[in-house]
């Protein structure tokens, strides 16, 4: 006799809209998830152009794009007929999707009033834990937990470079040299990168997107040899490979540092507006050596923000400024 028995499969949908460290940050619970519940199915909903960063990940089965039509949106999310739903982003729009879709759900603890309260008054009430720890709060009652591994970042074959790919000079080894960032208040003056590209002692790539050609233009000029730049004609994808290929990574606060951690290179992080205890430093578990923290902490209006400013809302941007080149590049060396 056929046996007419029920699929126990769990249906789970993730949200998380933006940005892309922080969706690159998701993908532990993601992979844990996957691998900790049997047959488990799990879709994730995220901003339109932020799709592709799921769309590569094996563990993610679909993929539902938020593109400004909420309504139509949960009309195709309620056909789901989920059993859980992990909200990984916590705003407005994620509530209303839990709201909606009449489930078991649960979010992670975002620490809104507790960064608002370090950055205006100064006041430190921030638990000393990493966001990824965070979010898994989010699915302890699916009884899944950390399994410590680390960050995933997935390259299509298609972007994939090679040092075959790049000049003969940096096939020896390089520096990937991160120079943007969403907000100016977290990007290290192009003067005290182009030092810092002088006194190391392997050639530099410099990596960034259109809005900063105009500085990569300039660090090139006052470096003038052993660098490379690739600001603007390269996919995030191409460029993640490019720092996967390199010894080392000089970083802002931003995407990039983040993918840098899912490959453990060793990274060189350099913080201005936004401070490491909101718990978005690289996540390299077993591996925290790789990792060296810079921040101006002698600046007393540092932390200003928990995302940054378009400027420096005091005029000095001290917390950049006050950096010394010498020791980011002794701590590049150190690494290397």
């Amino acid at each position: 006799m056929q046996s007419t028995t029920k699929s126990l499969t769990l249906k789970i949908l993730v949200i998380r809209f933006s940005s892309i460290g922080d969706i690159v940050l998701t993908t532990p619970v993601l992979r844990c998830i996957k691998t900790q519940l049997d047959d488990a199915e799990l879709h994730v909903l995220t901003k339109k152009f932020n799709a592709f960063l799921f769309l590569n990940n094996p563990c993610v089965d679909k993929v539902f794009e938020y593109d400004n039509n909420m309504d139509e949106l949960i009309k195709i999310l309620r056909k789901q007929h989920y059993d859980f739903v992990v909200d990984l982003h916590k705003n407005w729009r994620s509530v209303r999707v839990q709201l909606a879709l009449h489930v078991r759900s649960a979010s992670f603890p975002k620490l809104d009033f507790k960064k608002f309260m370090f950055t205006r008054l100064k006041i430190d009430l921030l638990p000393r834990q990493h966001v990824v720890d965070r979010y898994f709060k989010a699915v302890k009652r699916l009884g899944v937990t950390n399994d410590r591994l680390g960050l995933d970042y997935y390259i299509p074959e298609a972007n994939e470079l090679s040092f075959g790919d790049l000049p003969e000079e940096f096939e020896d080894g390089f520096v990937a040299v991160v120079i943007g960032g969403q907000h100016n208040t977290k990007i290290f003056p192009a003067e005290k990168v182009a030092e810092v590209c002088r006194l190391i002692s392997l050639p530099v790539v410099l990596l960034g997107g259109s809005d900063d050609c105009e500085r990569a233009n300039l660090i090139c000029n006052m470096v003038g040899k052993n660098i490379g730049n690739t600001c603007g004609k390269l996919n995030l994808d191409q460029s993640a490979s490019l720092i996967k290929l390199s010894s080392a990574v000089l970083t802002n606060d931003t995407g990039l540092m983040h993918i840098a951690a899912a490959f453990h290179k060793p990274i060189v992080s350099v913080w201005g507006s936004t401070s490491p205890r909101f718990g978005m430093t690289p996540y390299i578990p077993g591996c925290e050596c790789k990792s060296i923290i810079i921040e101006n902490t002698g600046v007393k209006c540092h932390p200003c923000h928990k995302l940054g400013y378009g400027q420096c809302p005091k005029k000095h941007f001290a917390c950049m400024n006050g950096i010394c080149s010498e020791t980011v590049a002794d701590a590049i060396e150190s690494l290397i």
